[in-house]
């Protein structure tokens, strides 16, 4: 225990502020710099703001954005059900249940029955796309996610299989794509519930 009196106890002191720095007058004028400046680059034509939604952004390669999960060459999710996404997941909020996969399917042994994303509780990280060892979930540049209730954030797999259907030539799988039918641009939303 250190007690008050203790000589190697150092006491600082806060620095005296001068007239002018008690006035907060230097913070002021420095803080309507910064806005002048703002002001005369756009003045300029380099402004900073961009006109949403007339001018669409176009985010970085890098960008995570809504999940989706990815199908392979035969249609099928491609998803082992391996529960590595779930378990990665910082915010768990990935929930999956597993069942076992139809004796046809020889490349796997469990597939996932259910798979469910709550798209409010997940913090875009990539952790899951990280762990998936089949690259069966990946994260989109879909950027403009909405919803009405908490109920239609929550991604089941239909609705993460059809973000897949809108994504998939737009932004291919970093494994490749199976063969598709039709060609388009990327759609500005997934489809509501």
């Amino acid at each position: 225990q250190m007690r008050a009196d203790d000589p190697s106890l150092m006491k600082i002191e806060p620095p005296k502020l001068t007239l002018m720095e008690r006035t907060y007058l230097p913070q002021i004028f420095t803080g309507l710099g910064i806005t002048a400046k703002h002001m005369l680059g756009v003045a300029q034509g380099n402004a900073l703001t961009m006109q949403y939604p007339e001018e669409q952004h176009v985010p970085s390669p890098n960008y995570r954005g809504v999940h989706r999960l990815n199908k392979d060459e035969l249609g099928r999710v491609k998803c082992v059900a391996c529960m590595l996404c779930a378990t990665a997941c910082p915010v768990h909020c990935i929930d999956i249940i597993a069942a076992t996969a139809p004796e046809t399917w020889t490349d796997r042994e469990k597939y996932c029955e259910s798979f469910v994303i709550d798209e409010l509780r997940c913090i875009y990280c990539g952790m899951c796309e990280e762990a998936c060892p089949v690259e069966a979930i990946e994260l989109t540049g879909l950027y403009d996610l909405t919803g009405l209730t908490r109920e239609q954030m929550i991604f089941d797999k239909t609705k993460l299989l059809s973000v897949y259907d809108l994504t998939k030539d737009a932004e291919p799988m970093r494994s490749g794509n199976p063969p598709s039918q039709s060609t388009g641009p990327l759609p500005a939303q997934p489809p509501a519930p």
